[in-house]
């Protein structure tokens, strides 16, 4: 291997001249008949903006389709290469499909409201509108840039108060709403009260709280409006109630369970704990079933199908109450078990730390211990006590409750692993068949009571259903579904417990302690909520003086001054979580700019749900979750037709970042030199790698003037070279700033064109996979598309295209593309697409193709995925400019592909001579007379006699001499 050690000087700046006019003048022919990408893609961004190329009307004879992006949340940094990917494909699918004869809604926007711009605004004082419109702007330019065939005209903003007010319009309809379980739906609030007028609570099957009350007609009649209220409040779709959520101080606002990983926040890794207090929430575990069936009608990826129904957590069991004589008479604890089977083998009862009852069950020796407790699982989000199988802990509170079965004292503890929020926040602990009880009784040294004949409980729990039950009672000797239906029916007869269906998914928290959100449009009348009237709508953000909670821990709100609701009534201080504006948004894609509704029934029962949606997997417990259940509401209420939102649903794959290294030597006290070493030479040394810029390097290869730019403090560094180049290392790694490598469409772009970039993305793999980010091969990318450029040019650079008949060579190539492209997008296999139109444009150039007929189907084919490129070459066809997003996607004729002819090996005692092109429906003896009469075949046959012709239709003819 060659290398050098030199010391890098910077190189004076100068000009190349050419040292003749006539070298000039060539230099300037061969550009002149080039393909200039920025120029084309520059004009037809521009036609397609002037022409609203891209508006689609709601009322059209072509069926619709509806291609929806999960819209991004504009952050000041802009795209990067990453971003994009999935735009492309939903682009290359909407053009498609423009082609195929649909009328495609294709929109975008912007998830505008958000923590980031309040932290932004937090820093400098600077109102989150502004960056937010900034940002927008800048992500535009971008967007622009890849030529996607959004309709503009409906762009949506979710902080744009014409967005917001119906936002906040669609809170109202679920405050002021109930489910009903005997109709299996929602229905407005007036139904209830009119069944409490007429009936009272009794009869009434319906979602609530579980403090509901029983009162008769006359009953209600005589409650204060106040005590009204508040009853209705615990049936209420959207309502306020004392909540345990994850608190960041820091942040001064609740989080979702999804913002806090591994026990702080997911913005600024600030610490999370458990607290109590009043919250909005939203009761989407009344639709948990019609969540858990629409599952089984809808096109979405396995994972995050299961990622859903894990969520949900549907359980099949029973509920039994356990006595609590501390409580007093009749007073019990309530847990629900998916296996009462084992109910023999109880030998604890173990809460929630945040039960309500810990603090009247603990007694006066265990409450510092209690109290300690509490306040160390305080600082573990939900998700972390879940997940920590290992760690074990508790305390006891001091105080028994009663078996209902065998009337034995059973001691009530509290742990972590427990939550408020799933079943009653209860569980029966019973080590013989719980992994986590077992551990939980070994570490106290509570007993272990074996319950089936089967099990073997050696170190730990067996949770076998086979045998016979032992030491239980009732039901020893029965089997595991003799033994519940025994049990069940047992607890129901003494009133001790049920059959019952439990859901892990909890009430989703609505309010969120920040500014930069939707303003909740209700005012309170003392404590009760009330809403303001629907013609006060949009209720808009105040202005504030500063983005932080107030001094006495009000949300940033209750900074505003003199917001009062008609002057007097205090208006709600939280605003609304991220997710509420995203669990609507396709909806008002239909109609954006409908002022009197959120979209009007004619556009909605036109477009009436997304046929392909395109986003990240990371949405499946949140945004895709809460949509929804949105989508349900508004159904039941009769605004929406469709059960579901989404058809179809791909997750789009990550593109990493590809990092690259530099290595600088270090000396024998292990201090950093000046000096670094190549890749292939850095074992030879001592050395410590360092991050570089992906973009001062390409394949590989780092560009050293840039390198002294990029790093200003190893200006006078020394390079130990590979053959005259200082390779670099790279590792593939998640996209960041810290370590480099993001990459700018923006570059990429004014380098190789928006065409190349769309291409190249999709090239890199297959669409649902992540793959690294690598831009050694986007060179091959932007060669194919120049070569497909000079298919129509001559070797002068001038538009060259005949109108001769296509040979079947060539008719075979475009065909073999159109089958291709079409099984491919309707699949979703864009990166084949891309290889084959490499395949197909190879081909044509070695016909020397530059047939109409070929080439601008052709044009049409590759349009999706190269548009720019495409509608300059259409418009130089002498199409009329702009008709190509319309054109009729060309149909496949198979017999283009029957193959006529063959190429035949032709051997001489066995020995391969030559090939010949011949009919494949010749006979033998036509194939025989053809080959033996060929010249070429004749010399090598010597005049020697022929003994005989070996021949095998479409495979060989072997010539015995």
């Amino acid at each position: 291997m060659v290398f050098e050690k030199i010391t890098y000087k910077r190189k004076q700046s100068f000009n190349h001249k050419p040292k003749n006019r006539i070298f000039a003048v060539f230099i300037q022919y061969l550009v002149s008949m080039d393909y200039h990408h920025r120029a084309i893609e520059q004009k037809w961004q521009k036609f397609w903006a002037d022409n609203h190329t891209f508006r689609v009307a709601n009322i059209s004879d072509k069926p619709k389709y509806y291609v929806l992006d999960m819209f991004p949340y504009p952050s000041g940094a802009g795209l990067h290469v990453g971003h994009p990917l999935g735009y492309i494909a939903s682009d290359i699918f909407s053009r498609y499909k423009r082609l195929k004869g649909f009328n495609v809604l294709h929109p975008m926007g912007y998830d505008s409201f958000g923590l980031p711009a309040e932290q932004y605004a937090i820093q400098t004082g600077q109102h989150p509108a502004i960056t937010t419109e900034a940002n927008i702007k800048r992500y535009r330019e971008q967007l622009d840039n890849i030529g996607f065939s959004f309709d503009w005209e409906r762009e949506v903003r979710t902080s744009d108060p014409s967005f917001y007010k119906w936002t906040q319009w669609i809170f109202m309809q679920l405050f002021n709403a109930w489910y009903n379980k005997a109709t299996d739906k929602a229905e407005p609030i007036v139904t209830l009260i009119a069944h409490f007028a007429s009936h009272g609570s009794h009869g009434l099957n319906a979602v609530s709280d579980d403090d509901t009350l029983a009162f008769t007609a006359t009953e209600w009649a005589s409650f204060s409006e106040a005590q009204q209220q508040r009853e209705l409040l615990k049936y209420r779709l959207a309502y306020l109630r004392e909540s345990t959520v994850n608190w960041c101080a820091a942040l001064g606002t609740v989080l979702a369970n999804d913002e806090v990983i591994n026990g702080v926040s997911e913005r600024g890794g600030y610490p999370v704990e458990q607290k109590k207090m009043m919250q909005w929430s939203m009761r989407i575990t009344a639709y948990a079933e019609r969540l858990l069936r629409g599952l089984e009608i809808i096109d979405w990826p396995d994972p995050l199908v299961e990622m859903q129904r894990n969520w949900i957590g549907k359980s099949v069991g029973a509920s039994v109450r356990f006595g609590v004589p501390v409580l007093g008479d009749g007073q019990y604890i309530e847990v629900f078990t998916t296996r009462v089977d084992t109910i023999y083998g109880v030998n604890a009862l173990v809460l929630a730390p945040e039960h309500e009852l810990v603090e009247t069950l603990t007694t006066a020796a265990q409450k510092a211990q209690v109290e300690a407790y509490i306040t160390q699982t305080k600082k573990k989000s939900e998700l972390d006590r879940m997940a920590d199988v290992k760690a074990v802990s508790g305390a006891f509170t001091g105080s028994y409750a009663v078996h209902p079965l065998t009337g034995k004292d059973v001691p009530i503890w509290i742990a972590d692993y427990v939550l408020a929020g799933y079943g009653t926040g209860a569980v029966m602990a019973v080590p013989s068949g719980d992994q986590r009880d077992y551990l939980f009784s070994v570490h106290f040294g509570l007993p272990i009571i074996p319950i089936s004949d089967a099990q073997q409980l050696d170190g730990q729990a067996d949770p076998t259903k086979e045998g016979r039950y032992i030491n239980s009672d009732i039901i020893n000797g029965l089997t595991y579904h003799e033994a519940v239906q025994a049990l069940v029916a047992k607890l129901e007869s003494i009133g001790a417990g049920k059959a019952t269906i439990n859901y892990r998914m909890r009430d989703a928290i609505f309010g969120r302690q920040r500014y930069w959100g939707e303003p909740v449009p209700v005012y309170f009348r003392g404590e009760l909520p009330q809403l303001i009237e629907v013609d006060e709508l949009p209720l808009l953000l105040p202005e504030v003086d500063k983005y932080l909670p107030t001094e006495t821990g009000e949300p940033p709100l209750g900074r505003a001054k003199d917001w009062k609701y008609r002057g007097t009534f205090e208006f709600e201080l939280s605003t609304m979580p991220g997710w509420a504006g995203s669990s609507w948004y396709w909806y008002r894609y239909m109609d954006a700019l409908n002022a009197g509704e959120f979209a009007s029934k004619e556009a909605i029962s036109y477009w009436r749900d997304v046929d392909l949606y395109i986003g990240g997997s990371e949405h499946a417990t949140g945004h895709l979750l809460y949509s929804r259940f949105w989508n349900k509401f508004l159904k039941d209420m009769g605004y929406v037709p469709e059960e579901e939102p989404f058809k179809k649903l791909i997750n789009q794959g990550m593109i990493q970042g590809r990092s690259n290294f530099v290595y600088r030597v270090l000396d024998e006290q292990g201090r950093g030199t000046n000096t670094f070493v190549s890749y292939g030479l850095k074992d030879q040394y001592h050395t410590v790698a360092l991050h570089v810029d992906v973009n001062i390097v390409s394949n590989d290869v780092l560009d050293l003037e840039k390198f002294r730019e990029f790093r200003p403090d190893f200006a006078d560094a020394e390079f130990i070279l590979e053959n005259g180049k200082y390779i670099c290392g790279h590792e593939v790694e998640k996209m960041s700033k810290s370590k480099y490598n993001v990459v700018n469409p923006d570059d990429i772009i004014e380098q190789y064109g928006a065409d190349t970039l769309r291409m190249y993305e999709m090239f890199l793999g297959p669409l649902e996979q992540s793959k690294p980010w690598n831009t050694n091969g986007i060179e091959g990318v932007y060669k194919f598309l120049r070569k497909f450029w000079k298919l129509f040019h001559n070797a002068e650079g001038d538009f060259a295209v005949s109108d001769e008949a296509p040979s079947k060579a060539e008719w075979k190539a475009l065909h073999k593309i159109i089958r291709k492209v079409e099984e491919d997008i309707e699949r979703f296999s864009f990166n084949t697409s891309v290889s084959s139109f490499m395949i197909c444009v190879n081909e044509l150039t070695d016909l020397k193709c530059n047939k109409r007929a070929i080439l601008q189907d052709l044009c049409i084919v590759l349009h999706p995925y190269a548009p720019h490129i495409t509608e300059e070459l259409w418009a130089m066809l002498g199409n009329a400019p702009g008709t190509l997003s319309y054109a009729t996607y060309p149909a496949f004729n198979p017999e283009y592909l029957v193959e006529s002819e063959f190429s035949y090996p032709i051997s001489v005692n066995g020995k391969t001579r030559m090939n010949l092109t011949l009919p494949l429906d010749m006979e033998q003896l036509d194939v025989e007379q053809t080959v033996l009469t060929n010249e070429d075949i004749q010399r090598y046959l010597e005049g020697k006699p022929v003994k005989k012709v070996i021949f095998v239709k479409g495979r060989i003819v072997n010539v015995v001499v």
